[in-house]
């Protein structure tokens, strides 16, 4: 257990819990250095599921459309953020289930290089079961197939749902959270300091409802004693009862109606502070008295519209749209596969395994050369993609041999998920044709030259 002073305390509740300051670039450091989310340049993942009713899909996401403005916004940040949605676990279930340590945790930490080469951007991580039908198994790591699909801001608005009432009411909460604090502090918080003390604060920590009865439980109790040696004997003499057992039967029946009670009590009671809240914090006079009907813009500070912030995105963008025909045979190639994975169907990890298995085959570019490839090739395609597959003929060698092997390549690792769907087979057929046009792009000039009877640049520059 991590215990907190209240200068801690207050200052996670001031800027994370009520003041929610994280997810708009609020906080700043001692030093004055601002905590921006946006200046993370690792794979951001979160995950979250729909049976979670304390930090649900549309709060574990929220702060995704708080902190950008667009998805132009996410591109100029060179990031990449990966979600995943659970059905129905529980909060608790995420950390400590067994079924989700093998199933989602497991492909998270099998994919990490995947997620850790995807361009920026904003993708969902899908998995599906691993099935005796599917194809090239031998790539698949684990039981699930993971799958990548690109997302857009637009999708997480449509599980968010952010709305002007939502924020109004919660800005609401914020400033009436302000003002209690500062009466506290006046009028309440002297006395309390008065009539503090270390061993009454000693006390109250063995009586907390979290920490007494694993005290009263435990070995440190000298009545527990007997139990433990009655546990003892019970575990030598311990056999299992038959299914029909009517006690094993009441005990399922017993079990499942805690269950249901709780599970009625648990909804009961959260619909009962869900009025409870909209009935004080949706008032429009108690938000009028906060100074939050003053205006009709969001009380909420949004990083992503900031003028400054405008400028340095299309400033990042004028500068990478300038390097779009730069490069070589990787640039192209790995350009060419990013362009065919860019449907909607995402990114398959067999695709990336017999990517891998490739590039560790020739041994022509290291892990860290390869994302950084990964990322501009991506950037290229997204800005200006006609350019971008344009520019592809011009970046590839003259030998006919090393442009076959490279398709040949690149169509391994788009079958590697089985047969592609139409809309990707259109995408390689294009790519086939950018490759074999750079072929013809390199004898035009040399015949126009010959035939007209001048010479080209390169070879007046190899007759100088």
């Amino acid at each position: 257990m991590v215990n907190l002073n209240a200068e801690e305390i207050q200052w996670i509740v001031n800027h994370l819990f009520v003041g929610n300051r994280l997810a708009t670039a609020e906080i700043t450091t001692g030093d004055g250095i601002r905590v921006d989310l946006r200046n993370i340049r690792s794979p951001i993942i979160c995950f979250c599921s729909q049976g979670d009713n304390i930090t649900p899909p549309q709060q574990a996401l929220g702060w995704i459309g708080d902190l950008y403005r667009d998805d132009d916004d996410i591109l100029a940040c060179d990031q990449t953020i990966v979600y995943a949605i659970h059905e129905n676990i529980g909060h608790l279930g995420i950390f400590v289930s067994g079924s989700v340590a093998r199933k989602e945790h497991e492909e998270f930490s099998s994919n990490i290089d995947l997620i850790d080469v995807l361009p920026p951007g904003l993708y969902e991580m899908v998995m599906t079961p691993k099935t005796a039908r599917a194809a090239h198994p031998e790539l698949i790591v684990g039981d699930w197939i993971t799958r990548i699909e690109p997302r857009t801001l637009d999708d997480v608005r449509a599980i968010v749902k952010p709305s002007l009432e939502n924020e109004r009411r919660f800005a609401t909460v914020r400033r009436v959270s302000e003002i209690n604090l500062g009466l506290y502090r006046m009028f309440m918080q002297p006395f309390v300091r008065a009539f503090a003390n270390e061993p009454a604060a000693d006390w109250l920590h063995k009586v907390n409802p979290t920490v007494l009865p694993f005290e009263l439980f435990s070995d440190r109790n000298p009545f527990m004693k007997p139990v433990a040696e009655i546990a003892s004997q019970v575990r030598t003499k311990r056999w299992p009862a038959s299914p029909d057992n009517p006690l094993l039967l009441a005990q399922a029946m017993v079990s499942q109606g805690i269950v249901n009670a709780l599970d009625a009590w648990r909804e009961s009671r959260d619909r009962g502070l869900e009025l409870m809240f909209m009935g004080i914090y949706n008032q429009p006079l108690l938000q009028a008295m906060v100074g939050l009907r003053d205006t009709d813009e969001r009380p909420r500070r949004q990083p992503g519209v900031e003028p400054e912030r405008i400028a340095y995105v299309r400033a990042k963008l004028a500068e990478r749209r300038a390097r779009i025909a730069e490069g070589g045979l990787h640039e192209a190639t790995i350009r060419g596969l990013i362009y065919i994975a860019m449907d909607e169907t995402g990114i398959d990890e067999r695709h990336f395994e017999a990517l891998r298995l490739t590039r560790a085959h020739r041994g022509e570019m290291s892990l860290d050369a390869f994302k950084k490839v990964v990322r501009d090739q991506f950037s290229s395609l997204r800005l200006d993609h006609e350019a971008a597959l344009a520019a592809i003929p011009g970046m590839l060698p003259a030998a006919a041999d090393v442009r076959a092997k490279t398709i040949e390549a690149i169509r391994r690792i788009v079958f590697a998920a089985g047969k592609p769907t139409a809309e990707r087979a259109r995408r390689l057929d294009r790519v086939e044709a950018l490759f074999a046009a750079a072929g013809r792009q390199r004898r035009r000039p040399g015949r126009a030259g010959k035939k007209r009877g001048f010479t080209t640049p390169s070879s007046r520059q190899q007759g100088a």
